[in-house]
């Protein structure tokens, strides 16, 4: 150990005992066997006066007293704890705040930056859990970064004569990047770029990277877009050679192909989708079989005919997991080649599915189903909005035939009564308002509305929703003496029960009440009773907001625990093979079970399952970042107008607040409620002012004006006004 390594100030200045303890702490962490006297220990941190040397000494005595330091000899010390190690995660914060999750599932401990070894946001690594002092959160150091994560971050170029940076806009590091001459990849000043870190020297601020994208002039819409997606770790662009490759594919539908399958070309078939939609998964079939039985096909298109295991194709859609939808565009999982041509179940064209097929009655009870590869030729392509008017019997084009009209009036009552019977066993209805923008062609939003769900949504929703079901069942409910084949679910838990008590308490201060214990049906109804008395209210959103944060995440898993949320025991993702890749799984499983095939193996499918229930999150993350961006730069001309709003959010750095109107929402930051010091008080979600007991609650109306709109940070800064 070379003496005076911990010296941090000119030996001439007197230490504080802040810094002295501080120094001392990081002594005994960097030596952890070594015994130290307080002679010793004064001499390493450069406490060399007798006032610094009694200081010094005083820091050990309360250390030992904290049960952070060990007597091994008289007046020797060492750090208590020696020895513990551990392996995880590690967390990256820009604030500093970094931190270590145990990969055994044990608490996370705080990491300093001064002993991060420079580790990434998601990298495996092995820590020392450094000894715990009294009253004090646990610590651990970074002794061995065991796997490196994704490393690439996107910011703005800054580049000069003597340097170039990128300038990071990121919430996991607050350093800019050095980029060499020689790594820039033509990159200019103010050009938005993805740089990949190559290293970070131990004693470097910065890390040195390169470019490996530039991405567009800042503030260009489809820079922006990309930039999203790359911030996610996500595709913003097609490889060619899956392109290519996706091109190759036959169209071609053999005579023997045909013959395998169940022939619906003459049954009457209609596909409803969104208005801008070009990829058509899904279409629903009807025929009459006698009085008061209907046969009711639900129709996917039949992905895993064209894309095969280990081919180009499949291996870029299992890397992407999912297609992901931004406010402007639809990053899609397949080339447009099967997305919109082979695949898309377009009118007047045959088309390959895998289909389950129901005989139900009137009052919509299955009386049969089977499950089958079919060729179909729909009849019509429908826009939810052209169904719904057929469904409120308004004036119709004249190119839509009685008989197509009374169909769908005929599978509407039917979703109608599959629906009210799912209520009844204990789904919850979560019909959220989705936020829509009106963009022009250069991607500026003009207006902001809410769009709901109507009867003809429901109505495909419903029976997706069996369909899923059924397949599931199918596969996974077994008698006791079967062994249940491996299968691909969505789960959904029950809610944590802490979460529905700050619930519970939460709605109680606007007056609504909800059962939080008894049976989960019970429960699930009792939310849905709120759910209906929060319709048209102000705090509407709110509610709706902090009820699904209530709720446990949605997942892929083997493992079948139910799905919570709509109430069913058995419940998968069969129905949009186009653009998730756990329906695929599912096709071939399906495929693989129904022709009498052994039991896939479970270990491939569940690793396959986690890393498609991230890739979700993941693209979540970029569609909500894409709203936030759009409604930022909606609001960026209306600065200085006064709005009203609601407190949506309240956390010790300010408040949250959504404006009633279009739901944009921005921050009161803290420093800007100057007539007193304002204190958060996390049981009561408040900001309480010391002073004058001024509280700002969730769900309280305030009046605001909009200040400032940072595209980069994607964030509305607001200041209240006083009612």
């Amino acid at each position: 150990m070379a003496k005076g390594k911990f010296k941090e100030m000119k030996p001439q200045r007197r230490l504080k005992k802040k810094e002295i303890i501080q120094s001392v702490i990081n002594l005994f962490n960097t030596y952890p066997q070594k015994m130290m006297n307080y002679k010793q220990v004064s001499a390493e941190i450069g406490a060399t006066s007798a006032v610094g040397k009694l200081m010094v000494l005083d820091v050990i005595k309360t250390l030992f007293g904290e049960d952070f330091l060990v007597e091994i000899e008289r007046g020797k010390y060492r750090l208590n704890g020696l020895g513990s190690t551990a392996e995880g995660r590690f967390e990256r914060r820009s604030n500093g705040k970094n931190s270590f999750i145990p990969d055994d599932g044990g608490n996370p401990l705080f990491v300093a930056e001064r002993n991060s070894m420079h580790a990434m946001n998601g990298d495996k690594v092995r820590v020392q859990i450094l000894a715990k002092r009294k009253g004090r959160e646990p610590e651990a150091e970074v002794i061995e970064i065991l796997q490196r994560s994704q490393n690439t971050f996107v910011g703005i170029l800054e580049v000069t004569r003597n340097y170039a940076y990128l300038i990071v806009d990121s919430k996991i590091l607050a350093n800019d990047i050095f980029i060499p001459y020689d790594k820039l990849k033509g990159g200019q000043s103010g050009q938005k770029a993805v740089v990949r870190i190559l290293e970070w020297p131990e004693r470097a601020k910065n890390p040195i990277g390169e470019v490996i994208d530039i991405l567009g002039n800042s503030g260009n819409n489809d820079t922006e877009m990309h930039a999203i997606l790359a911030e996610f770790g996500l595709p913003y662009k097609y490889p060619e050679t899956v392109e290519k490759a996706a091109k190759k594919i036959s169209a071609r539908i053999t005579e023997k192909e045909i013959k395998a399958r169940e022939d619906f070309r003459e049954t009457l078939t209609f596909t409803i989708d969104p208005k801008d939609a070009k990829d058509f998964d899904d279409a629903l079939s009807i025929k009459k079989i006698n009085t008061g039985l209907w046969e009711v096909g639900v129709h996917i298109a039949d992905v895993t005919h064209y894309v095969k295991p280990d081919t180009l194709v499949n291996k870029e859609a299992a890397r992407r997991a999912t297609s992901i939808y931004l406010v402007d565009r639809t990053i899609p999982m397949l080339p447009e080649r099967l997305s919109n041509d082979l695949c898309s179940l377009r009118p007047g064209e045959d088309k390959l599915c895998f289909s389950v097929i129901f005989e139900m009655n009137d009052a919509a009870e299955i009386e049969n189903y089977r499950i089958k590869r079919t060729i179909i030729n729909s009849n019509r392509r429908f826009t939810y909005e052209e169904a719904q008017d057929v469904i409120d019997g308004k004036q119709l084009p004249e190119n839509i035939s009685d008989e197509l009209k009374d169909r769908l009036l005929i599978m509407n009552k039917l979703a109608k009564l599959l629906r009210k019977r799912r209520f009844s066993n204990g789904a919850i209805n979560f019909e959220r308002v989705e936020v829509k923008f009106d963009i022009d062609k250069d991607g500026k939003p003009l207006h902001v509305f809410f769009k709901e769900a109507g009867d003809s949504n429901q109505m495909i929703e419903e029976f997706m929703l069996l369909a899923n079901k059924t397949v599931a069942e199918t596969i996974g409910k077994v008698s006791e003496r079967r062994k249940i084949k491996t299968f691909v679910y969505r789960i959904h838990d029950l809610p944590n029960l802490e979460k529905m008590g700050t619930f519970v308490a939460f709605i109680r201060r606007f007056g609504y009440k909800l059962k939080d214990k008894g049976q989960s049906s019970d429960i699930s109804k009792s939310i849905n009773a709120l759910l209906d008395q929060v319709q048209g209210k102000k705090e509407q959103n709110l509610i709706e907001t902090v009820a699904i944060r209530t709720m446990a995440k949605a997942a892929y898993s083997t493992a079948n625990i139910g799905h919570y949320g709509l109430a069913f025991k058995y419940y998968t993702h069969f129905t949009s093979p186009i653009r998730r890749y756990p329906d695929m799984m599912v096709h071939r499983l399906l495929e693989r079970y129904l022709s009498g095939g052994r039991s896939a193996p479970k270990e491939k499918i569940e690793s396959e399952c986690k890393y498609c229930s991230d890739m979700e999150q993941l693209a979540s993350n970029a569609e909500r970042a894409s709203i936030k961006y759009k409604q930022v730069e909606f609001m960026s001309d209306k600065i200085g107008m006064i709005f009203d709003g609601v407190i949506s959010g309240v956390t010790e750095w300010g408040l949250y607040v959504e404006l009633n109107g279009n739901l944009c929402e921005g921050m009161v930051p803290m420093r800007d409620l100057r007539d007193d010091f304002y204190e958060y008080d996390e049981k009561t979600y408040s900001l309480i002012g010391r002073r004058n007991k001024q509280k700002y609650s969730l769900g309280d109306p305030v009046k605001i004006k909009v200040m400032r709109a940072n595209l980069e940070k994607k964030q509305l800064d607001f200041t209240l006004i006083e009612n």
